[in-house]
C-alpha cells in the first residue's frame, strides 16, 4: 500500500533527501521544511521504498501537498 509523505504547515522545501527508488525507514529524515523561518525535518511516516518525488528545493507546500509517495 502507497502511503504519501506530507507536511503539517504551509512552508517551503529547502532540501530533498531522497530520490525515487530509494529505501527508507520509518522516521528516516526525507526532506527540510522551512516554515515561520525555522527549519523542520520531514520524516517518513513508514518504512518502504520511495516510489515517486513530488517535489524540489524551493517549492511552497501546503498541508495538502504530497511530497514523495513510499510503499
Amino acid at each position: 500500500m502507497a502511503t504519501p509523505v506530507t507536511v503539517p504547515m504551509v512552508g517551503k522545501i529547502v532540501a530533498v533527501n531522497v530520490k525515487a527508488g530509494d529505501k527508507v525507514k520509518e522516521n528516516d529524515q526525507v526532506a527540510t521544511l522551512e516554515a515561520m523561518k525555522m527549519e523542520m525535518p520531514v520524516v517518513a511516516p513508514v518504512s518502504g521504498t520511495v516510489k515517486e518525488v513530488n517535489v524540489k528545493p524551493g517549492d511552497e507546500v501546503t498541508p495538502d501537498t504530497v511530497l514523495m509517495v513510499i510503499a
